[in-house]
Parts: structure tokens; sequence; C-alpha cells
């Protein structure tokens, strides 16, 4: 159940209010508007007054509720209107009048609104004019003339919504912590609908503003990207000349004036306001940052399998920032993604964008490297032999999202962790059109029976409690094949397979021969090592323990095929 508070200003605030309450609607949803319950059980019904013209009823309920504020005359409070849609989700049981008229008086005393027992309380009405929802109007003037106490009435309101979901049985939402972004209204999804647009201004607008936040290197480049993306900004400035704030508008996007239709960064999400932009873009450091020449999918694939650890650590702080770098690296990868998981990928991108944020400050020192090498992934577009460099990335994210997801849970960010869960699904889905075609591509190419005997070798000396899995899983030919690649470009088998065993434990991978393929696959692409090393980590290999080779398993010497579907 979804309450959302609004305020009306003006002298005609109220009239504005329940003309619309009993109106057709701007999509002519209101199809049946009438009063399920109001401040004395007995005010005046626009929709249940059949010998009466309903223009007249609404007269007489806009007088009865403004009485309390035209007595205060010029002392009346600027905001005279409290309206409040209250909405079931689209699975709930339709509610009846009496029961949508309980959940109203609640909402209006858990506001302040009207207090239970309180006869000199602000007059209200509840109107329904759908099957899963009401309008709740009050006048903000109580009827002995004082203002209503409704401090922090949009926690209490939220607070009510979660108990009554209970006691209907209603589909329970997650409480969140105040840094949710703000939904678009109903005014504003049918003005898309009208528009033919698939998403509203709000939703369109803060994805493109998260992008260009998580692309540019400054602030000139974040509005030249806006710009790009047809992103209309008005600064608004001090009275130095110095912006304070910014607004963005859509073009064709306009009032009944046809004046541009202009959000505040803060309306659209609360880490989008200019001031917080600015932090997200200034330098973490005194030092600038220098990212090594390498292959950026393998640097952004590195820095992400290294957001576990950090979100294991004790500082929150550090975890914050590199959950923060984590949802700009999604919301930059759905662009350049290929068409056949664009839409997974922006579909990940979208829900996790809440589970980057909480009311945890994010120190983001430690996450330069992922979002300078995204960057330059996003913006140099760079060779990616056989797409292994993109599945890599999206195996690191999962596992990512998943240590996301738990380290919400263990904080009870409850919002923060169902996105991350959400995110999931979509990443899944993205990965597994990506890895299969790269793996079984890998498969064909997988070395011969004795060359796969000795890395079956090498796999059960180095991990024997993982190497039935690994030797069994789908993805083996796939893994041999890239320690058969490394070997060819000089590096040692035995000793990449244990780098890449050291870089992370293979406890919690579901599919350990996949995630190993992907480490040897980047390790292997380094520079070879010098003959020297080379001869070096030859006798370090003839000085170890001599074991008789064990007979291959069925896996190990098994035909080249390609890679299955299980996912890691």
């Amino acid at each position: 159940m979804i309450p959302k508070i609004i305020l009306g200003t003006g002298p005609h605030a109220t009239r504005r209010t329940i003309g619309y309450l009993f109106g057709k609607g701007r999509a002519n949803e209101h199809t049946d508007p009438h009063l399920v319950a109001s401040w004395n059980d007995f005010a005046p019904d626009p929709g249940r007054s059949p010998h009466r013209d309903p223009k007249d009823v609404e007269n007489q309920l806009v007088a009865q509720l403004d009485q309390p504020v035209k007595m205060l005359g010029d002392k009346a409070p600027k905001y005279t209107v409290w309206h409040c849609p209250v909405r079931a989700a689209p699975e709930d049981p339709i509610l009846t009048d009496a029961q949508w008229a309980d959940i109203a008086r609640r909402i209006v005393a858990a506001a302040g609104i009207a207090p239970e027992g309180d006869e000199e309380a602000c007059r209200w009405v509840a109107v329904r004019h759908a099957d899963d929802h009401i309008h709740i109007a009050a006048t903000l003037v109580r009827q002995d003339g004082r203002r209503p106490r409704r401090d922090h009435d949009q926690r209490a309101v939220q607070r009510e919504a979660r108990k009554i979901e209970v006691d209907y049985g209603l589909r329970r939402l997650k409480p969140g912590d105040g840094t949710a972004a703000k939904r678009p209204t109903s005014k504003e999804h049918f003005k898309a609908k009208r528009l033919g647009q698939d998403a509203a201004t709000r939703d369109v607008l803060r994805m493109r503003v998260r992008r260009a936040v998580a692309a540019a290197a400054d602030e000139a480049e974040f509005f030249a990207l806006l710009e790009a993306t047809d992103v209309t900004v008005r600064l608004k400035l001090g009275p130095s000349g110095d912006a304070l704030g910014c607004n963005f508008a859509l073009p064709g996007d306009t009032n009944d004036k046809g004046e541009p239709v202009f959000y505040a960064g803060s309306t659209l999400a609360p880490d989008l306001s200019l001031p917080q932009i600015r932090k997200r873009l200034a330098a973490t450091s005194p030092e600038p940052v220098t990212v090594r020449p390498g292959n950026p999918w393998h640097q952004a694939t590195a820095a992400t399998e290294r957001i576990p650890s950090h979100l294991t650590a004790t500082d929150d702080t550090v975890a914050q920032g590199q959950l923060e770098a984590l949802g700009g690296a999604m919301d930059l990868l759905s662009v350049t993604a290929p068409a056949t998981v664009k839409a997974d990928l922006e579909r990940a991108a979208a829900v996790f964008e809440r589970a980057s944020r909480s009311r945890i400050t994010a120190d983001r020192d430690s996450a330069r490297v992922l979002r300078r090498s995204i960057q330059t992934i996003w913006r140099d577009r760079p060779q990616d032999r056989d797409g292994a460099g993109f599945a890599m990335l999206l195996d690191t994210m999962l596992t990512a999202v998943a240590y996301a997801m738990h380290w919400h849970r263990t904080r009870q960010h409850a919002q923060q962790k169902a996105a991350a869960q959400q995110a999931l699904v979509h990443l899944h889905s993205a990965y597994a059109q990506t890895a299969e075609p790269v793996l079984a591509t890998l498969a064909h190419r997988a070395p011969s029976l004795q060359m796969k005997r000795r890395f079956a070798h090498h796999v059960q000396e180095a991990v024997p409690e993982h190497a039935e899995r690994i030797l069994n899983d789908p993805a083996w030919d796939a893994l041999a094949t890239v320690l058969a690649e490394a070997e060819a470009a000089g590096h040692n088998a035995a000793t990449i397979l244990d780098q890449a065993l050291g870089q992370r434990t293979l406890e919690d991978a579901r599919n350990p021969a996949r995630a190993l393929t992907w480490r040897i696959r980047r390790l292997g692409e380094r520079h070879a090592p010098s003959p020297l090393a080379q001869a070096a980590n030859a006798r370090s290999v003839t000085q170890r323990p001599t074991a008789p080779v064990p007979a291959p398993t069925a896996a190990a010497v098994r035909p080249s095929q390609p890679a299955q579907g299980r996912r890691r």
C-alpha cells in the first residue's frame, strides 16, 4: 500500500482538489467518485446526491472544508490542503467502502490530521473513484483555529501503511530510509501514455542524468553529455553568479502554456542534486588517479572482483562507495551492451539504482579504478575478442550484487536488499545469454586428452576439495582451453591456476570451472613471465613432491562439447 502526501496552496486549493476528485480524471479514469468517509460522517457527497446538481454539492463540500481556514483570514497558513492518495497493489483483493473508510481514518490519525477522539481536529474527506485506491483531502486548520501537529507525517503514514498491509492481508512493501527516488505521479504516467512514451519523463531524466554522472570526468563534460542526450539544463544561480542547483527537462514535455517542465535534480533522486553530483565528480584524494595502460575489460573486472572483500570489511563508508561505483558501472555497461542483452541490463541498472544509495556517506576513493575503467569502455569501445571481456565482467558483477544484497540485509536496508535481489534476476538472464556462446566456442577448441589429463592433475593437486565439481562442470572443456592458451603464451599452467585460485575462494561459486575460466583468461592475457622467471617457475614445479598422476575422470577426458546453460 502506497500513500503519498501532496500539499496545496493558494485561495482555491480546496476547490481545485475537490474538483479533481469528483471530476472525470485526466484520462476519464474516475468512473464512480464518491465519499467513503469524512470528518463528521455526514459531509455532503457530490457522487451520491442524485436529486441535486453535483456542482452545487461540490461547492457546499468545499465551503464546509474551508470554513476553519476562512476564519483565520490573513493568518491562514501558506499550505491549506493536505492531499494523500492511498493505493493498493494490483494483486491485492478489492476492498469494500467500509474497509477503505477504516484505512482513511487510520491514515489521518497517524498523520496528525485527525487524531482518534479529537473532535476539534481538521476537516477531511476520503474519496474513492477506483477499485484500488482512495484520495484523502483535508484542510490544514483545525476546527479550534490551531494548526495540526503533523511532524514527519510522511514517515508516520508509511509506518501505518505497513501495519494496514498486515491487518488486511495486502502486499507488504519494504520499509524505506528516506533515500528512495521519487516515483512518477499518476498525472505524469497519464501524460507519458498520452504522448506515446514508454516511461514517465521523471524516470527518463533520472536514467540520463545518472549515466551522465557515471560517464563524466568533470562538471563541464557532465553538462555536455546531458546536452548530447537531449536533456535541457537550467541552472539556479546564487547572488554571486555561482550555480547552486540545476533543473532538467526533456524536449516536447511542456505544460499547458507550452513551457518546458523542469525537474530539480533532488526530486529525481536524492543523489542527483548539483551539490551531490559535484561530490561524485570531484577527486577524493589530492593525487590524480593513474590507471596503468592495459585491457580496460580486465581492469574493470579486477576492480569489480574486489567489491565483495570491501563489503565484508568493517568500513561501511568504503562499502557504500563501492556500491555507488557498481551502480554507475551498470548504468554505463547497459549503454555498451550487445542488443541481445541490452534490455536485461537496462532493467538491472534501473532497479539496482535503489541498492546503490543509503544513508551511509560514501568514501569513493577505493572505487576510482572501477569508475575510470568503465568510463574507458564506454568512451573507447575497446576490442573484446569473442565477447569474453564482457562475459567475465558480468560474472564478477553477479557476485558483487549478491554480496550487496547480503550487505544491505545485515544492515536492515529492506528496499535496497530487495532491489539488489531484483537486479540479480536480470543480470543472470544477461549473463546466461552472453557467457554460453563464449564458453561453447572455447570448449570447441579444447586441447588433447593428454593435456586435459595433465590439467586435471593440476586441479586435483591445487584444490582437492573442489576438484570433482570442477572436472564434472560443463565448463571444464572451456577451462582446459584457456589453460592451454596460457601455456602457449608462456605461462606455467600450475602457477597460473594457483594465482586464479588465490584471487578468490570457490566456496560461493555455483559454477567453479566457469569462474576459473574467466580468471585464467584474464591472467593468461597478461604479459608472460620473462625466461628467467619461467625457469624459476619450472624449477619450483620440479621440486614439488611427486605423486602418480591419477587416472582421469570421465569429465576430464570427455570429448570437447559446448558448455551447457548452468549458471554460476
